[in-house]
């Protein structure tokens, strides 16, 4: 058993003179060049000497210092690549946001899988981490929004050449050290300040030495060694009491936040106004924010003390602020007072610029996944810009961030953000009365409304905690809100990743020694005939599952269903009942056993395949029209193809109206009709992303180094349906509806050919039905319904209101009720047999005279309503309660108008007879 002490021992290290020490502070261990040197150089144990006094040699903005780097390493043999975009499940199922460089390699690439775009390569990627979100603008370097500048070399060792992607050493510890090193040196820093920090890395099942680079008291960097995996047997225990052992492959792992070197390059007073300069001054005007030189001055050590500061460390940050005002000799209260306002214009600089990612790609907001998060991070941007008095509207200030971060797509980010705001407005209307009734109830118990509650007002309703505790102090209860609430809130759904793909309920294991199925329907999508022969026979309760080493049938799966059909032999012909596919090997459900061994021919139901297949080839199209007509931003979150229609779920931010639709069908059959080829073509993954991007993942993402593309016109997709071969094929293709089916995802519904050409002849079918009803031709009918309707609501408002005159006529004596008087109120007890309606008008017409109303009708069943004039000491609800009783049933309501009734109508003379009884009883309680 081993820890990772020797994995340190750099040559590197040895020929350039450093030593290894250990931290008197918190007992880290680290390298230095100043053998001297007694602390580790990070806060707690130090503090930023770069304040005012900048590390680098000149000042760099974000673009130049992204583009020294990136060159840097150019220079040294690696290929520049492409950002990812920050949604990571564009091209991966297992994560929703891009938190670090390595995820655009994770998993096919690190587990060497398939190769990297290229070997070493340098990359400057954009990353979100909603776990930073309560830091940003308290600690001054905190931002949620974030690049991480890298350099990766994937490495295999040399005893396992051939069985991975990629072979041999490119580099390792001792170069990676090396180009950190010299990057620091060519940009003027003073190495002997620099400070490298052993700290092991683990997360996800691997691990590895990893060193931080600290200079000045920032961190500027983390290299990251990439070598073990998690292993019961393992040598090496590390710090989360795991085991691990040696992988076959090895990677380097960098990451080098850009906003920290460029802020290093500066010394501002904080990482923001580095990064930012341009909207913080803009921020800052329009709050009305300013400060007297000594204030400023209060502010600028502040945020050198800030430095300490981290919400994940420290348990209270309150007491941490208590620490950093008696240092400075000022009240808590003041700098709380000072900072405040700054804290959240930094919050919302960043927070914008987190917007203009996250919607730059093309995340739509709604309630599940990336979508929850970019609505989390809005509507608390708002707030904050609420709270700080910024009058610009939102959707400008993320607007500055998106034309700085160059996104083509501006004018839907800016509409997005708007309609976000408005239906934000409109949950706060509603959530705030369930704040009311919730701090009453804890109010009442003397407890404060828990985090529990808290969190679910946030998530349901979108309603911030500060906005908690302000109505909640108006009914006296009290809230305690942490630190991290919005931490809290976002781990809530940092593990949602969409749906999940379809499950067999079939074993692997059972078929693991099968070799893969050939599957023809790749090679001829329209071939319905097939030889094969029979592998293996598993007897099931309800019938055989059949391995073929080839076949036609397509196993379901991307929405598609499975083939049917029948298999025959010279003895037998077994229908094919469901065709699924684990691992490579495609596995048959059968009524009869072909036997093993033995030589079968195949059928395709060829009408059912066929209509899958227009279906298939029609979700391309309507999706690539979607994107035309909607925006760029249109992604499918679901498809399923039937042979009577088929359906697309889109994410999209708001309803779609009738004349977009008429205009994504009207494109859609445009395409139709231009009878394009629809080609498949097998590409490396690399190139297919390169060529195509990562929208090609409509569908989900396929695994393996060889990736199946779908060519329908403009639209690329990668794909493992079955097709037409021209979009000719697919026939005329029929939008049949449209709806939300959950915030942020809205169902199109289509068919297509003959389907399509079935649903509209039943749409006529229905017109015509409704024509003869009416007695008009088809194309009158909708004007001849909205006339019977307009007549039928007129109609009905005559009948209100002559129920409302007969009322009248009742309450003025014009009825035969029997009038009882009740300590000088005149009760009013009468048998009227009408509708629930009717009973309600004559209560609320006596009681309009002063009069208290018993009204019981035997209509359906014995029905009371009892209603009470104001000042009159009778409980409506008791009453009906005891009226109700006698005719076995129940009711109720509030002192001055209650109903109910129950099912003996043979009882209602005698309760009405008895009610004036009832109400004496009443008023004497």
């Amino acid at each position: 058993m081993s820890d990772l002490d020797d994995e340190y021992e750099l040559d590197y290290f040895e020929e350039n003179g450093f030593h290894r020490l250990s931290c008197s502070e918190c007992g880290a261990t680290f390298w230095s060049r100043d053998g001297s040197r007694e602390t580790c150089g990070e806060p707690p144990c130090d503090t930023y000497d770069f304040l005012d006094d900048p590390g680098f040699a000149e000042e760099y903005t974000l673009e130049e210092m992204r583009e020294a780097f990136l060159s840097y390493f150019e220079e040294r043999g690696h290929e520049r690549i492409d950002p990812y975009p920050v949604a990571a499940n564009r091209w991966r199922d297992d994560v929703l946001l891009t938190q670090a460089s390595i995820y655009d390699f994770q998993p096919l690439v690190t587990s060497g899988e398939t190769p990297p775009p290229a070997n070493p390569l340098t990359i400057s990627q954009p990353c979100i981490r909603m776990q930073d979100i309560d830091n940003v603008g308290k600690t001054g370097r905190h931002t949620m929004a974030f690049e991480m500048m890298a350099h990766h070399a994937f490495n295999a060792r040399e005893d396992v050449e051939g069985e991975y992607a990629y072979e041999g050493e490119v580099y390792w510890k001792d170069k990676t050290v090396e180009y950190c090193d010299t990057l620091l040196e060519e940009l003027g820093a003073d190495i002997e300040e620099v400070t490298y920090i052993e700290d092991p890395w683990v997360g996800g099942g691997n691990a590895g030495p990893a060193i931080e680079v600290i200079y000045k008291g920032l961190e500027l960097a983390t290299l990251v060694f990439m070598s073990l995996e998690q292993d019961p047997d393992g040598e090496y225990l590390l710090k989360d009491g795991n085991h691990y052992s040696q992988m076959d492959t090895y990677v380097v792992d960098t990451g080098y936040g850009l906003e920290r070197w460029t802020w290093m390059s500066q010394g501002t007073p904080t990482i923001y106004e580095a990064i930012y300069p341009e909207m913080i001054a803009f921020l800052r005007e329009n709050a009305g924010i300013s400060y007297t030189d000594e204030e400023n001055a209060i502010v600028h050590d502040a945020a050198r003390l800030s430095g300490n500061l981290d919400i994940d460390d420290v348990d209270d940050v309150e007491a941490a602020r208590g620490e950093i005002a008696d240092e400075l000799g000022v009240d808590v209260d003041q700098l709380r007072e000072l900072l405040a306002p700054l804290e959240s214009i930094y919050a919302v600089a960043d927070h914008c610029r987190t917007l203009a990612y996250m919607l730059g790609d093309g995340i739509v907001p709604s309630n599940v996944g990336t979508g929850y998060l970019v609505r989390m991070v809005l509507r608390r941007t708002k707030r904050l810009t609420n709270t700080v008095g910024i009058d610009a509207p939102l959707d400008e200030l993320v607007d500055m961030q998106a034309e700085r971060l160059d996104y083509e797509n501006r004018d839907t980010i800016r509409d997005v953000v708007r309609t976000e705001v408005e239906k934000y407005r409109e949950t706060l209307d509603r959530g705030t009365r369930r704040v009311e009734q919730l701090a009453e109830e804890y109010a009442a118990e003397g407890e404060p409304i828990p985090t529990e509650e808290l969190v679910e007002l946030y998530d349901s309703h979108g309603i911030q905690p500060d906005m908690v505790e302000e109505i909640a102090s108006d009914h006296d209860a009290d809230v305690d809100v942490p630190d991290d609430f919005y931490s809290l809130v976002a781990s809530r759904h940092s593990d949602e990743t969409g749906e999940s793909g379809t499950e067999s309920g079939l074993d692997p294991d059972e078929f693991e020694d099968l070799p893969a199925t050939d599957r023809l329907y790749y090679e001829d999508q329209s071939r319905m005939e097939f030889e094969a022969v029979v592998l293996d026979v598993i007897e099931r309760e309800d019938g055989y599952d059949v391995v073929l080493d080839q076949t036609m049938f397509y196993p379901e799966g991307g929405g598609q269903p499975a083939d049917h059909g029948v298999l025959s032999t010279d003895d037998l012909t077994t229908d094919v009942t469901d065709v699924q596919i684990v691992g490579d090997v495609v596995i048959h459900r059968t009524e009869d056993n072909p036997g093993k061994g033995d030589f079968v021919r195949g059928k395709i139901d060829s009408r059912r395949r066929r209509r899958h297949m227009r279906h298939h080839t029609a979700t391309h199209l309507v999706g690539h029209a979607a994107r035309q007509v909607l925006g760029d931003h249109i992604r499918q979150a679901g498809a399923q193809k039937s042979e009577d229609s088929a359906r697309l779920d889109v994410k999209h931010y708001e309803s779609i109206t009738r004349e977009q639709v008429k205009e994504i069908e009207l494109l859609a059959n445009e395409l139709v009709m231009e009878n394009a080829s629809v080609d498949q073509e097998w590409l490396d993954r690399n190139e297919a992303e390169e060529s195509y991007g990562f929208d090609i993942y409509q569908g989900g993402i396929p695994q393996g180094e060889q990736i199946r593309l779908i060519h329908a016109r403009e639209d690329t997709q990668a794909c493992g349906g079955t097709h037409v071969s021209r979009t000719g094929d697919v026939g005329a293709i029929k939008i049949l509806g449209t709806e939300r089916i959950q915030d942020g995802v809205i169902r199109l519904t289509y068919a297509a050919g003959d389907a399509a050409i079935e649903a509209t002849q039943a749409t006529e079918d229905a017109l015509r039905d409704a024509a003869e009803v009416l007695d008009v031709s088809p194309m009158d009918v909708p004007e001849t319904a909205q006339r019977f309707f307009d007549e039928w609501k007129a109609r009905g408002k005559r009948i209100d209101e002559l129920k409302e005159e007969l009322a009248d006529v009742r309450a003025q004596g014009g009825g035969d009720g029997e009038e009882v008087e009740l300590d000088g109120t005149t009760a009013v007890i009468q048998h009227l047999d009408g509708d629930m309606d009717e009973l309600r008008a004559t209560a609320n017409a006596l009681v309009e005279d002063g009069k208290v109303a018993v009204i019981g009708s035997g209509v359906d069943g014995a029905q009371f309503v009892v209603a009470v004039p104001d000042g009159v000491g009778i409980d409506a609800g008791d009453v009906v309660g005891e009226l109700a009783g006698r005719v076995g049933g129940g009711g109720g309501g509030p002192p001055d108008f209650a109903q109910g009734g129950g099912p003996d109508s043979d009882a209602l003379e005698d309760a009405l007879a008895a009610a004036p009884e009832i109400l004496r009883q009443t008023l004497d309680a």
